[in-house]
C-alpha cells in the first residue's frame, strides 16, 4: 500500500512538472512585435497614393444603375468631387486621408498643393452636383453603407481639424453630410437583419464609423439609432466563428469588426460580458491570429487580404482600448500592420487606390 501512495505522488509531481512546462513554453510563445509608427517620413509616402488617383479618371468602377442615356456620362461628369481612385468610395477616404495627414503633420510634403487639390474638389459646386447623383431615382442606395461611412468619416475629419482650409471643405461638404445622415436614418430601421460579410456591405463597419461621426458632433438622433440596431442585431450573438476567417476576398474583419462595434456602443462592464460570450477566446494571453496572406497583389480581389490586416489591427485596438485585460490584442494588431504596410506604397494600383487610407487608419489606431 506504501508503494501505492509514492508511487501516486510521483506520478501527481510529473503531472504539475509537465502543466509548468507548457505554461511556460505556451507564454514564451507569445513574440512581442515592433510597434509600427506614422511619422512625417511615413506619412510623406503614404500621401502619394491619394494624391495619385484622387483625380485619376481611369479606369474606373461607377457602380451605377443606368436609367437611360442620359445617364451614359463619364466618372468625372457624375461625380465631379469624387471621380478618382478607381471607385466612389475609394476617392471620399482618399481624401479622407489627405485630411487626416494634413492635420497631425503641419509639415507635410506639399502641404499647400495638397490643400489647393481638396479645396479643388470639395467645392460647393462639385458638391451640388453629387447630391443630384444620389437624388436620382435609380442611385438611392449608391454605396450603401460602405460609401456612407468613409463620407461620414471625412466629415468628421474636417469637423475635428483646426484650420481655417477645413471650415471651407466642411461648410462645401455639408449638404452631402446631411443628406448621407438622413440616408442612416431611414434606412437603419427597415433593416431587420445585419450584413455579416466580409466586403463592403458588412453592417458593422457602417455603423462604427457613422457611431463615431454622431459621437463627436454630438447627433443624438443617429448615435440613438446605431445603439439600438446595434443591439437588435448582434445582443445575443454567440461563439462567433474566427477560424472560419478570413475568406478569400476579405478585407474587413465580420467577427472583429462586430466586437469593435460593441465595445463603441456598450459600457465596458456590458461589453466584458457580451464578448465573453461572443468571442471568449480574446480575453486568453496566448490568443493568436494568422495574418491575412497576399498571393498577388496586382489582383484588385486577392490584395483585400492586405485590408483585412489592416481593419483586424483598428478593430483589435479598439476593443483593447481602455481595457487592460485586452491589451494584449496591440501586439497582434502591430503584427499584422507590419505584415501588409511595407507592401502597398509603390506596388500596383489595385491595391495602391485605396490602401494607403487603411493602413493610416489602422497606424492611427495605435494607442488611441
Amino acid at each position: 500500500m506504501k508503494s501505492y501512495y509514492v508511487l501516486l505522488f510521483a506520478l501527481l509531481m510529473m503531472s504539475c512538472n509537465q502543466t509548468k512546462i507548457e505554461t511556460k513554453e505556451r507564454s514564451i510563445d507569445v513574440k512581442t512585435v515592433d510597434i509600427p509608427v506614422l511619422n512625417l517620413d511615413e506619412a510623406n509616402k503614404l500621401a502619394q497614393l491619394p494624391l495619385h488617383c484622387m483625380n485619376t479618371e481611369y479606369p474606373n468602377k461607377l457602380n451605377q444603375t443606368i436609367g437611360g442615356p442620359s445617364d451614359l456620362l463619364s466618372p468625372k461628369a457624375l461625380h465631379p468631387a469624387f471621380y478618382g481612385c478607381f471607385d466612389w468610395h475609394s476617392a471620399v477616404h482618399g481624401h479622407w486621408s489627405l485630411v487626416s495627414l494634413l492635420k497631425q503633420f503641419p509639415d507635410i510634403k506639399g502641404r499647400a498643393d495638397i490643400e489647393q487639390k481638396l479645396l479643388q474638389n470639395i467645392s460647393k459646386e462639385n458638391i451640388e452636383q453629387e447630391l443630384l447623383y444620389f437624388e436620382g431615382k435609380h442611385n438611392k442606395s449608391f454605396e450603401r453603407t460602405y460609401g456612407w461611412a468613409w463620407l461620414l468619416k471625412l466629415a468628421e475629419e474636417l469637423h475635428t481639424w483646426d484650420s481655417e482650409v477645413a471650415r471651407v471643405l466642411e461648410t462645401n461638404l455639408q449638404p452631402l453630410t446631411d443628406l448621407i445622415v438622413n440616408k442612416y436614418l431611414e434606412f437603419l430601421p427597415k433593416l431587420n437583419y445585419p450584413i455579416r460579410v466580409g466586403e463592403h456591405p458588412n453592417t458593422a463597419f457602417g455603423l462604427s464609423f457613422a457611431y463615431d461621426y454622431a459621437s463627436t458632433i454630438d447627433n443624438e438622433q443617429l448615435a440613438i439609432l446605431i445603439e439600438k440596431r446595434a443591439r437588435d442585431f448582434y445582443n445575443n450573438d454567440k461563439d462567433c466563428p474566427i477560424e472560419w476567417e478570413p475568406g478569400g476576398f476579405d478585407f474587413l474583419s465580420p467577427c472583429l469588426e462586430e466586437a469593435a462595434l460593441m465595445r463603441r456602443v456598450l459600457s465596458k462592464e456590458a461589453f466584458n460580458i457580451w464578448v465573453n460570450d461572443f468571442m471568449p477566446q480574446l480575453k486568453d494571453k496566448t490568443f493568436k491570429i494568422e495574418t491575412g496572406k497576399v498571393s498577388d497583389r496586382t489582383d484588385g480581389k486577392l490584395v483585400h487580404l492586405d485590408g483585412v490586416n489592416f481593419s483586424r489591427a483598428w478593430s483589435l485596438n479598439y476593443i483593447a482600448k481602455d481595457l487592460p485585460e485586452y491589451t494584449h490584442l496591440k501586439n497582434i494588431a502591430n503584427q499584422h500592420i507590419n505584415y501588409s504596410l511595407p507592401s502597398i506604397v509603390g506596388d500596383s494600383y489595385e491595391g495602391g487606390h485605396w490602401l494607403g487610407s487603411f493602413a493610416i487608419y489602422a497606424l492611427n489606431s495605435i494607442d488611441n
